[in-house]
């Protein structure tokens, strides 16, 4: 996203020759309201100075409402997915249209990005990216951003998400009020909310007397992760009572490795996930996990665009919700010690 783009005057030079923020400078480019006539006189006459032009998708918007929101999203997590469902009737609540920009192999964020705005979107809504929301957002010449899952996403940008710390907790406060005491958390190698639910475990580690069985794994938000965990407990020969995933992708590689190494679930050993995504709801997986309601998330993330497109709102929000426990089968009474494999 360094490219060529990012040579030329930009939003952010405009805005920083004003002293105004990069939304107030959208707002006057975009003719939306929200910004005084002497304002919007400063803010044209700085681009005049340094030769900004607003790329053709943007003139074309200022001319007519297209109505549509750009959704980059991946594949790769079925949480993401899930989203992506939930956000279509989320929009059509405000006559707005989604139009998606998958992200995978040979399909990076400037190229999708790009084929947003040429579809004139109005704004994007971000699922899984991984360069930083304040780059996108720069690179969409100044469309309200809102970045789904991430913290301190950027100048400018609205971020909702869950309050991880809180989902950890309630993870690991049902693991210890089953008995639980080796309790072994697998990480989420800082991919969004993975920082806030490792320092959740630990404090709620700390908080039941655990402090000295606090035991991070490295790991990612895939399948791969959690079975590489499991097999290195079992090679070490210290498998805990209880494994604390990342997420529920993480939960499902370690559910499976647990049980082709004839171990039961949850006599053996308990599992916890995280997002209550479509896998963990499957019968025969059956996953107790923390819930991310993706209703509200898409609801809340179409809503802060439409405060910013259709009532002027120019200030940044970050909109944290609520998350919840939901037990299933793979959680029960610890019936042996840790120390037994």
């Amino acid at each position: 996203m360094n490219g060529e783009r990012l040579t030329r005057p930009t939003m952010r030079d405009v805005a920083a020759r004003v002293g105004v923020s990069q939304a107030l400078v959208s707002l006057v480019f975009r003719g939306a309201p929200g910004a005084s006539r002497a304002t919007r006189d400063r803010v044209l006459q700085a681009a005049a100075e340094l030769g900004y032009r607003p790329n053709a998708a943007a003139q074309v918007l200022r001319r007519t409402r297209s109505r549509h929101l750009g959704v980059l999203f991946t594949l790769r997590q079925p949480f993401d997915v899930d989203l992506v469902e939930a956000l279509h009737p989320a929009a059509e609540r405000y006559g707005y249209h989604v139009v998606l920009g998958a992200l995978g192999a040979g399909r990076d964020e400037r190229r999708a990005v790009e084929e947003l705005l040429a579809n004139r979107c109005e704004a994007m809504i971000l699922l899984g990216p991984a360069t930083a929301a304040a780059q996108l957002a720069m690179a969409a010449e100044g469309l309200p951003v809102v970045d789904i899952a991430r913290r301190s996403a950027g100048e400018g940008v609205d971020v909702v998400r869950i309050a991880d710390e809180q989902g950890a907790r309630l993870a690991v406060e049902h693991l210890i009020g089953l008995g639980h005491r080796s309790i072994v958390h697998v990480d989420g190698d800082g991919l969004p909310g993975s920082v806030h639910r490792r320092r959740g475990y630990e404090q709620t580690m700390r908080q039941g007397g655990l402090a000295d069985r606090i035991r991070v794994l490295p790991g990612d938000h895939t399948e791969e992760s959690g079975a590489a965990a499991v097999r290195d407990l079992l090679a070490g020969g210290d498998l805990p009572t209880a494994i604390f995933a990342g997420n529920d992708r993480c939960a499902h590689g370690v559910l499976g490795t647990l049980l082709r190494a004839g171990l039961n679930v949850p006599g053996d050993v308990s599992v916890v996930g995280f997002d209550d995504s479509g896998v963990a709801r499957l019968s025969f997986i059956d996953l107790t996990t923390v819930r991310q309601e993706v209703t509200r998330m898409a609801e809340a993330a179409v809503e802060a665009v439409v405060e910013r497109l259709d009532r002027g709102r120019i200030d940044a929000r970050e909109i944290v919700l609520e998350p919840a426990l939901v037990i299933r089968s793979t959680t029960g009474v610890p019936r042996r010690t840790p120390e037994i494999v």
